[in-house]
């Protein structure tokens, strides 16, 4: 078969494979960063449909318009303008899914070769969408307060300037950590001496806080700083709503929003109109921040769940971060360990996680495992730790 060059970097997601190792429900599986089935306001979603028009009714049977619906765009905006965002110096763009956005914008951006500065580690999705491309992916470690700034200044400077700078800077999946507002002013000004670099700035998870002592840290650049053009903000309803809605979002300058839009005319026409009107109601009703009000403590259990569970049964060998809000556990181990092989002995025994090369943008080092503490049975949490560190106990030199 003669495939085309972007058809032959096409890998299958480490992720995705492993989840189907893990399907079977006597696995406690801690490898999705999903919301739990039983999380989602499917009372709320029944009586917003049920309240429906015929007319309403009608129209999300039907086509829309490639942007978006328009009433959805209309709540969406002023829900963002809530959060201090610059919307009205920008353009919103609906997506189906913020793994569309990711897409969408690396189309319009990069050549083959071109290179992609991101966080190690880093979200396979994304990752996967610029390799398509042909993208070089550039692994920058986290420290404490995010990105690593020097050697970020370093990748910069040295070689071909970088396209784009990915960052996840809020509750990071996979690695849960939170941007502290000097780096992130780092960043910004950083921005000002690359003027022709863009930063996709990747938000799923800012809305999952635990303590609102640090919400403020949850504040995206692109709404902090005076000039964004050089930042396109991506969103999604995915965690705050349901994945299944396949609803993301992108808040661009025009020229990146016309781009974008002719992109997206050529991937699927529309996003459905049919999820758009219900999450459009959702917004409307003001149902958003009563539910992630009552999300929030549910997640920041299972956290301190796993957390707990780690600090009982996982040798002192392996570190792993605390997260503030969000999904996700990274856990370190000793160098010369391979996940892979912590991964077959767990699943053995009945637990299963995400292995580290899947996150790293260069697909190299695999000696950390990603936790996701937000789809498994807060009472099968516990048991599903012991069973990780037991294997990884079983690998210690």
């Amino acid at each position: 078969m003669r495939f085309s060059r972007s058809a032959e970097k096409l890998r299958a997601s480490e992720i995705r494979e492993l989840m189907k190792l893990a399907a079977d429900p006597s696995i406690i599986s801690f490898s999705g960063g999903m919301p739990n089935n039983d999380l989602f306001p499917i009372e709320a979603i029944d009586t917003i449909y049920a309240g429906l028009s015929d007319a309403a009714k009608k129209t999300a049977c039907q086509y829309g318009p490639t942007d978006g619906y328009p009433a959805l765009k209309e709540s969406l905006t002023e829900y963002l303008r809530s959060r201090g965002l610059p919307v009205d110096t920008n353009k919103l763009l609906i997506t189906t899914g913020a793994q569309q956005a990711m897409n969408l914008l690396a189309k319009v951006f990069l050549d083959e070769g071109d290179k992609v500065i991101c966080e190690f580690p880093s979200f396979v999705g994304s990752v996967a969408a610029f390799n398509s491309y042909g993208a070089q992916n550039i692994g920058i470690e986290l420290d404490e307060e995010g990105i690593n700034i020097a050697k970020l200044r370093d990748a910069l400077t040295s070689g071909e300037l970088a396209k784009i700078l990915y960052l996840i800077p809020y509750f990071q999946n996979p690695a849960g950590t939170i941007y502290s507002a000097k780096r992130k002013q780092e960043i910004i000004d950083l921005l000002k001496e690359f003027p022709d670099l863009i930063l996709l700035e990747d938000d799923p998870y800012g809305e999952l806080w635990f303590n609102e002592e640090d919400l403020p840290l949850t504040t995206p650049m692109k709404a902090i700083t005076q000039d964004s053009s050089q930042i396109c903000y991506v969103g999604t309803f995915a965690k705050i709503l349901g994945p299944g809605f396949r609803i993301g979002y992108m808040l661009v300058p025009d020229e990146i929003y016309n781009k974008c839009e002719l992109a997206k005319q050529s991937q699927d026409a529309c996003t459905s109109t049919y999820t758009q009107v219900l999450a459009d109601q959702y917004l409307r009703n003001g149902a958003l921040q009563p539910y992630l009000d009552w999300l929030r403590p549910i997640y920041k259990r299972r956290a301190e769940i796993m957390l707990s569970a780690l600090e009982t049964y996982m040798p002192q060998e392996v570190v792993w971060t605390k997260p503030k809000g969000g999904f996700f556990i990274w856990a370190t181990l000793p160098e010369y360990m391979d996940s892979s092989e912590v991964f077959a002995l767990a699943v053995k025994e009945g637990a299963a996680f995400v292995v580290g090369r899947a996150f790293d943008p260069e697909g190299k080092k695999n000696n950390a495992i990603r936790l996701a503490f937000s789809h498994t049975a807060e009472n099968r949490i516990e048991e599903g730790i012991k069973i990780v560190a037991d294997a990884v106990k079983k690998l210690l030199k």
